[in-house]
Formats: C-alpha cells, structure tokens, sequence
C-alpha cells in the first residue's frame, strides 16, 4: 500500500484503534489490522483454529504481503497486534 509502511501495535487497550481512526480522519491511510487482516489460527502455519485466544490472534500473511507490494500510497499505517508478526516483517 504504502512507499513506507509503518507498524503500530502493542498490547491490549493501549489505543491502536483510536490511533487507527485518528489518522484516518487526518486523511492517511490506515489498516485496522484487528478487523481486516485477523483470525484465529496457528501462528506457525496458518492453519484456522477454533475459538477465540490471544495466542492465536494472527493476521493473513497474504493479504499483509499484498497490501504491503502496492505502493500506491506515499504511507500506510498497520494498526494491531497479531502473534505472527515474523511472517511478514523481516528480522
């Protein structure tokens, strides 16, 4: 999405989501990764699991990479935490 892609994350109720909405009224664009890239999986293989656990919270790696490759935006933000952040950021 972005020429630059920032990452905001941290834990639970920190504001990552009204971090997410602010820029998003300031006219930047911003991923709420918690409600559009998430689901329930194992964080090593991706695989769908069942139920609902902080240890399984991860984001599709596909559709990160995706977002990520079209850089039809001067910055995105990535807002949220997912436990597969490895997947997609490199070391």
């Amino acid at each position: 999405m972005g020429m630059k892609n920032y990452l905001i994350e941290g834990v639970s109720c920190t504001g990552k989501t009204s971090v997410c909405n602010e820029l998003q009224r300031r006219g930047y664009h911003a991923i709420h990764g918690d409600r559009e890239l998430a689901y329930q999986g194992d964080p090593e293989t991706g695989t769908p699991t069942n139920g609902l656990t902080h240890e399984h919270h991860i984001w599709h790696v596909d559709k990160v990479k995706a977002l990520v490759a079209n850089q039809d935006e001067v910055v995105t933000f990535f807002c949220g935490g997912s436990r597969n952040f490895s997947k997609f950021i490199p070391h």
